[in-house]
């Protein structure tokens, strides 16, 4: 069963949101007209919530609320109604670091657990278009230019120890999904639970090979404890493909809900696998007259400009706009002091870039063995298709973690996949 909602609270339909916007005299003047003559479709494809897009003559809107329950799985997965408090915090926090890279933030409801931001169109789902086959030449230095403002600027390099200590005491306490981060991504894929799922009888196999690997397990469990102990800046939580919206010019991440103060290279690990997965998924979309090569190559190259645009931003950011506590200038004043400092800063993202290795790791086996799967290779319908093409992903992400002394850059990364 759902949890109990509290006084006020009340799930959201395609009658009511008009009256919830008609009640915000500012959404009401931003859409126009009457309540009435504004057109509404609940479009919440996702794991957890209800979202709406609204159209006025004047204006568009977007609504989302979250629901008692893991929408994906129904009322039988209980869910407090606090992550739309802790997306809609997060928007707030590291909006003005990340103008026109995130939808606009407008309201929050706090009894409804419902907010309002920018209705994104024509933009579709990234995900969703490189599956069609689409390009996006500016997606990957957008996310990562992303990744690198909101981590820098909420990190002890970027920001006080005040402003961390505020995020850090507000954010520990988006527990619940926290937790299912921590069982659904670490835990459950090489357990024996019931909400693990995987293309059967294919990988029956691999699946119980995965399970019975010390040396996976005892990785996997290392970078969880570092998923929970390393708060180097408030991340996403959940930065893959299909939180984000493109068209051919611009970007927009989107679903912050699963943030927290954690480890940077979380989000740019699951961002970085989810290329991959999409690289490693272009021949099950092939078709007669497309045979998705050129396609591939070109998703796979996004994979250093991701990174070295996360990099070289981060970067720029250290050396214009430190204002935390972590490496103070006033260490490091004479010339020998900046070399040392150079030194650390390359050292710093050379170890995020490690951790995201591994995350990338746990990121793709969870979507072939876990509860939450990628259409990149659930919409290949086929199963004895799709399944040598999640083989193949899987144990990459193996080696992602076993074999991490050899991925130190992109184009490691790069030649990997393509032997796989």
């Amino acid at each position: 069963m759902s949890l109990p909602t509290p006084a006020g609270y009340y799930a959201l339909d395609n009658h009511s949101v008009r009256a919830f916007l008609n009640g915000l005299p500012d959404m009401r003047a931003k859409l126009g007209g009457k309540p009435e003559t504004w057109a509404v479709e609940e479009v919440g494809d996702g794991n957890l919530n209800l979202v709406f897009l609204v159209d006025g003559p004047d204006g568009s809107v977007c609504v989302k609320q979250s629901l008692p329950y893991v929408r994906a799985a129904g009322e039988s997965w209980p869910l407090p109604l606090d992550r739309a408090f802790f997306e809609q915090s997060y928007y707030r926090a590291v909006g003005p670091h990340v103008e026109g890279l995130a939808p606009r933030f407008y309201h929050y409801q706090p009894e409804l657990y419902a907010f309002v931001m920018e209705r994104l169109s024509p933009h579709i789902i990234l995900r969703r278009g490189l599956i069609e086959g689409r390009r996006y030449p500016h997606v990957a230095q957008h996310v990562g230019e992303f990744a690198a403002r909101s981590t820098f600027a909420t990190s002890d390099i970027g920001a006080t120890i005040e402003e961390k200590a505020e995020w850090t005491a507000s954010f520990a306490k988006n527990t619940s999904l926290i937790r299912i981060t921590a069982e659904v991504v670490f835990s459950d894929p090489l357990s024996q639970s019931p909400r693990n799922r995987w293309t059967s009888p294919e990988l029956d196999g691999l699946a119980t090979q995965f399970r019975a690997d010390s040396a996976l397990k005892g990785a996997v469990a290392d970078i969880g404890w570092r998923f929970l102990t390393s708060g180097q800046a408030l991340i996403h939580g959940d930065l893959h493909t299909g939180s984000v919206m493109v068209t051919e010019t611009d970007s927009r991440v989107m679903d912050p809900e699963f943030s927290f103060v954690g480890p940077i290279g979380y989000d740019v690990g699951a961002f970085l696998a989810n290329l991959v997965m999409n690289y490693l998924a272009q021949p099950g979309h092939a078709t007669a007259g497309d045979d998705r090569r050129e396609q591939a190559d070109w998703v796979l190259d996004q994979v250093p400009v991701f990174w070295n645009t996360f990099k070289g931003r981060f970067l720029a950011l250290w050396e214009t706009s430190a204002r935390g506590d972590a490496y103070p200038a006033t260490m490091f004043a004479n010339p020998a002091d900046k070399a040392v400092l150079a030194a650390r800063r390359e050292a710093f993202l050379d170890q995020i870039f490690a951790d995201a290795i591994g995350y990338a790791g746990v990121k793709t086996i969870r979507r072939i063995f876990g509860f939450a799967h990628n259409i990149d290779f659930d919409l290949v319908a086929d199963p004895a298709r799709r399944a040598p093409l999640e083989t193949k992903a899987a144990n990459l992400a193996r080696q992602f973690l076993l074999e991490p002394q050899n991925f130190r850059t992109p184009e490691d990364v790069i030649a990997a996949a393509k032997v796989i």
